[in-house]
């Protein structure tokens, strides 16, 4: 089996030849820099100018020596978006700042600063109304330009035999509007108005919706699957009642998902949500989610071999492949390869399983214990 050939195979829950692997499709199934760097000088392989894909979280785009050495099946798309530019940073003393296309001011500390944190939402303010959320100035998510050139690229990547993801160009409906209204005001907006915060997000949906019936039209046939991400999980439970979900949220993540499968019929849609989401599983897969992203074993419910039996049949699992919040950082080199090995094993079993870490891998990873975990997957696909 080719890398393509592979992914559709576990897409179809049924075992490939080896389990697909994955670094760097999505900025959430990615490496920071920092440990990019050491994984690359770790492994002997000469410097390179790093590209980041996601400037917020210094998430870097593997090169193909790294590609080809740790056997990684699926290349992403990465349309232009507020994370990788226009980004026009400014000095600011302490820190480098930047005002993004939605009006969002970011920050990130000197020398070192490893992220970008948001420190003004534009809508945080006491007065806004639903009028006051559409006069706001938009950024222009349908503008051709963000997709130039990434058919080429969907093509090159399919002629090397490799499956290929596209994700879009803004956060989640709930997260987006998150970061422009403040985590605090729309809460308390979906406790006490949701009118208001429903005009939110609304405008969220038809953002989200601009791009992709400018961009599917050109590309659903060169892509294999489309990345959306929304969160909704804490360590131990949700940040919004199942309830309050399935009341303002659902109704809307079902008019854009049905019209994604309208666009792009053989694609599968992969949904990013962190931390406990398993009272939510069932949701998802009634909106139609066929792949659920980072798994993170590590929370409340989220059990592996309990997610594979009771949801197996319906979701892909797209890794959740080691706990990459406490272990991969902290753990020992056989800690890391027995996480692995009990990670495949709940999860790879009839297919329907793709290996990626749970999110991206964390500047403070050494690189002994991530290259214990792929020597891991390695022995396991060698058995």
């Amino acid at each position: 089996m080719n890398s393509r050939e592979r992914l559709l195979t576990a897409l179809d829950h049924r075992e490939p030849d080896r389990i697909p692997i994955d670094l760097g499709s999505t900025q959430v199934t990615g490496i920071h820099v920092v440990a990019y760097r050491r994984l690359r000088a770790y492994l002997g392989l000469p410097p390179v100018e790093e590209r980041i894909c996601d400037s917020i979280q210094q998430v870097a785009l593997p090169d193909d020596d790294v590609i080809r050495w740790l056997g990684i099946d699926v290349r992403g798309l990465f349309p232009l978006n507020s994370h990788n530019w226009h980004i026009e940073n400014e000095d600011v003393g302490d820190s480098w700042e930047y005002t993004d296309e939605w009006g969002i001011t970011h920050r990130r500390p000197k020398p070192d600063g490893l992220y970008y944190s948001i420190v003004r939402s534009p809508l945080a303010i006491a007065t806004l109304t639903p009028d006051a959320i559409r006069a706001h100035r938009w950024p222009n998510t349908g503008d051709p330009e963000r997709i130039a050139g990434l058919r080429e690229q969907a093509l090159t990547y399919r002629a090397q035999g490799q499956a290929v993801v596209i994700k879009g160009v803004l956060a989640g409906v709930f997260e987006m509007a998150q970061r422009l209204r403040g985590m605090e005001d729309l809460l308390m907006d979906m406790a006490s108005d949701d009118v208001l915060a429903g005009a939110l997000f609304d405008k969220m949906v038809e953002l989200k919706l601009a791009f992709w019936e400018m961009a599917l039209p050109s590309l659903a046939d060169v892509i294999d699957v489309i990345a959306e991400a929304d969160d909704y999980g804490t360590q131990t439970s949700q940040l919004i009642s199942p309830q309050m979900f399935r009341r303002q949220v659902a109704p809307r993540l079902k008019t854009l998902f049905a019209r994604i499968k309208q666009l792009a019929p053989n694609a599968r849609l992969f949904f990013h949500s962190c931390g406990n989401v398993r009272p939510l599983l069932p949701d998802f897969i009634e909106l139609g989610v066929d792949i659920l992203n980072p798994v993170q074993t590590s929370a409340n419910g989220m059990e592996p071999s309990a997610l594979k039996r009771d949801f197996g049949n319906d979701l892909v699992f797209w890794g959740g492949g080691v706990d990459t919040q406490g272990l991969l950082p902290n753990g020992t080199v056989q800690q890391v390869r027995d996480d692995v090995r009990r990670h495949i094993d709940a999860l790879a079993p009839g297919g329907g399983f793709v290996f990626n870490t749970v999110h991206n891998i964390q500047a403070d990873v050494p690189p002994q214990n991530m290259v214990a975990m792929w020597d891991a997957v390695r022995e396991h696909l060698a058995t």
